[in-house]
């Protein structure tokens, strides 16, 4: 278990990837706080951003195990790579994590609670991801109570771009991905693509038999400039997964399950600028399909499945009047679907939604940065849903300094599931709601050498969903509060050198009032965390680099009656080029074989090395 310790210690001898990507202009630029781009130092809101360079540094395969060196992350995955993996921020619910890919809502309509599984989602195609903490319901909307996980593809290159990798390590596992872009005159665009197997680990930590894994994600980018003022934008994505698992009827035990899942995600969207770009418009239709098929035995037909679809139609404008202020506003509809088969029944349930949003972003002077917003849901089941959001940034010295403070409000539409399932649904459901506070200051020292950063916070989570054993229902009955500390440390001695940490406090507990849970921890939700990762360039061509991650106590139930005990896990890396296009890269997945557990009785991976190449044109 981890003990307490004190934060001096922490930011001396912690760190995490949060801010070892901060060198490039790109990493100053962030989207999930207003929905547009704007400088980091504009926004009083906790984000960190987890760029390219990283991604390829840290040579991980899933999204997750990024996510998990991230101040305020915690995660649980159901055993083997694929397997059903959650993250939460700042401890709220998995299902409170709002999740955009190529800025399309992910979250599944057909799922319990609305959720993002992350365990189909590997880094193949990922260029860049952005994590906002904090309710931010005034810019996303529902499910934003937690924060935003965004992720991105590659942005079409200047020019002709390609690159492509391939490796092989540990349980016969083989990975491939390749990526082509460019730009001629008025257009530009991209294609990836990604491929994935293993044989996987047993995700019962009882059982003996592997359960292998199969994945292949495909993405396409195309912009066109159609005049000065207007350009057209189309982006995709696809994910198919195949996956072996072990059974969660009771206790976790080897099976022939299998799950096979099929996500298609699309954006279509014009943007025009008037007036010299003081005002732009973005009109856009996005859309999401997930279909999960389950098998209890492979080759037969499937025994029963999920589908859910969300067709949206967003508008957004920005109106620029003086250099300093910005008027954002606009009107999304969208129409979630829900469809079930199995177990001699069917179901089918839909819902729409529409919304109006408006945000202002001021600033009085250079180094003071306002911004306030109001936003109104309407939902065709349990009516209306208003949240107000502020927060501002203020740096006394020229960026060196800056101190934050935010707001939000955040809710959560109660899903097609748990509204109006035949055996469970409740269409008396509220929306869940919480209000956030932040107060935090980033810190850089010689000339960006050193950069600090100190956030605390609290959240109140109201009306919160969950099944009334005495009921048999769904209903509005817990109250949570979570309240924390993050900090980070990133340092740059020397050019070649970047040491970067983070330690996140979350103190998550039920506030319920049921005498069995009250008081009590949320599950899976260890209360400290610490990640401290480092690397090096050697002169001649050759970077190595290390990450530690360490992980407290916490419990796999409501109820804090089994516990799941903390963990260290350490990893090593090297890569070095092989002339100016290829380069061989390698890294050992938990270097001292610990055995821990995300969720209990499923298994996780020991001991790993992996060995690949990459090549870039």
């Amino acid at each position: 278990m981890l003990k307490p310790v004190t934060l001096s210690l922490i930011l001396s001898a912690a760190a995490t990837p949060a801010f070892a990507q901060t060198g490039s202009p790109a990493d100053d630029i962030v989207v999930t706080a207003s929905g547009i781009e704007q400088p980091r130092d504009e926004t009083g809101q906790a984000i960190t951003v987890i760029d390219s360079d990283t991604i390829a540094k840290r040579q991980t395969i899933d999204v997750v195990d990024l996510l998990a060196t991230t101040p305020g992350v915690r995660f649980s995955r159901t055993g083997s790579t694929g397997s059903v993996a959650g993250v939460s921020l700042r401890g709220a619910e998995t299902t409170q994590t709002l999740v955009l890919i190529d800025g399309v809502k992910v979250n599944d309509p057909s799922g319990i609670g609305d959720g993002y599984d992350f365990g189909p989602l590997l880094t193949g195609n990922i260029r860049r991801i952005e994590v906002l903490r904090g309710s931010n319901s005034v810019v996303h909307g529902s499910q934003a109570i937690g924060g935003v996980v965004s992720l991105t593809t590659a942005t079409p290159a200047e020019g002709f771009a390609a690159d492509a990798a391939a490796e092989y390590g540990y349980s016969d596992t083989t990975s491939a991905r390749a990526d082509v872009s460019g730009t001629a005159g008025a257009v530009s665009g991209g294609v990836g693509a990604s491929w994935f197997r293993t044989d996987g680990i047993s995700s019962a930590a009882s059982g003996t038999e592997k359960d292998g894994y199969k994945n292949f994600a495909g993405n396409a980018r195309l912009k066109v400039a159609l005049g000065d003022a207007l350009s057209l934008d189309l982006r995709g994505y696809y994910i198919h997964s195949n996956l072996d698992y072990d059974s969660f009827f009771g206790p976790p035990a080897d099976s022939a399950d299998v799950a096979k899942l099929d996500q298609y995600v699309g954006y279509a969207g014009l943007n025009l600028a008037l007036f010299d770009g003081r005002f732009t418009s973005r009109a856009a239709v996005t859309w999401l399909r997930n279909d999960r098929d389950y098998y209890f035995v492979r080759g037969t037909a499937p025994d029963y499945g999920y589908s859910g679809s969300n067709l949206r139609f967003e508008y957004q404008g920005v109106v620029t009047p003086a250099d300093r202020a910005k008027l954002i506003f606009g009107y999304e509809h969208e129409r979630p679907d829900y469809d079930f088969f199995g177990f001699g029944s069917t179901d089918s349930q839909r819902a729409n939604i529409d919304s109006v949003y408006a945000l202002g972003i001021v600033q009085p002077f250079a180094s003071l940065s306002l911004t306030g917003g109001v936003r109104h849901d309407d939902h065709s089941q349990f009516g209306g849903a208003t949240t107000f959001g502020a927060n501002t940034n203020y740096s006394p010295n020229g960026g060196a300094t800056n101190v934050r403070a935010s707001y939000g409000e955040g809710f959560k539409a109660p899903s097609l599931y748990q509204l109006y399932d035949s055996f469970s649904g409740n269409a008396a459901l509220r929306p869940e709601r919480s209000k956030s506070y932040d107060l935090g200051i980033d810190q850089s020292l010689a000339d960006g050498r050193a950069v600090m950063s100190l956030t605390a916070f609290v959240r109140n989570t109201t009306d919160q969903i969950n099944y009334d054993n005495a009921t048999s229902k769904y209903g509005n009955i817990d109250r949570t509060r979570a309240k924390g500390v993050e900090a980070t440390l990133a340092l740059r001695p020397v050019d070649a050198l970047n040491v970067t940490a983070s330690y996140s406090y979350i103190d998550a507990r039920d506030r319920s009032g049921r005498p069995a849970f009250d008081g009590k921890r949320l599950p899976r939700r260890a209360e400290q965390a610490i990640s401290l990762s480092a690397d090096y360039d050697w002169s001649f061509g050759l970077s190595t680099g290390a990450t530690l991650t360490l992980v407290g106590d916490s419990f796999d139930d409501a109820a804090n009656l089994v516990p799941l005990d903390g963990y260290a896990l350490a990893g090593v890396r090297a890569s070095f080029p092989i002339g100016g296009h290829i380069e061989l890269y390698g890294r050992v997945d938990n270097l001292f074989d610990a055995d821990y557990a995300t969720a209990s009785g499923y298994g996780v991976y020991g001991r790993a090395a992996y060995g690949g190449v990459r090549l870039s044109f």
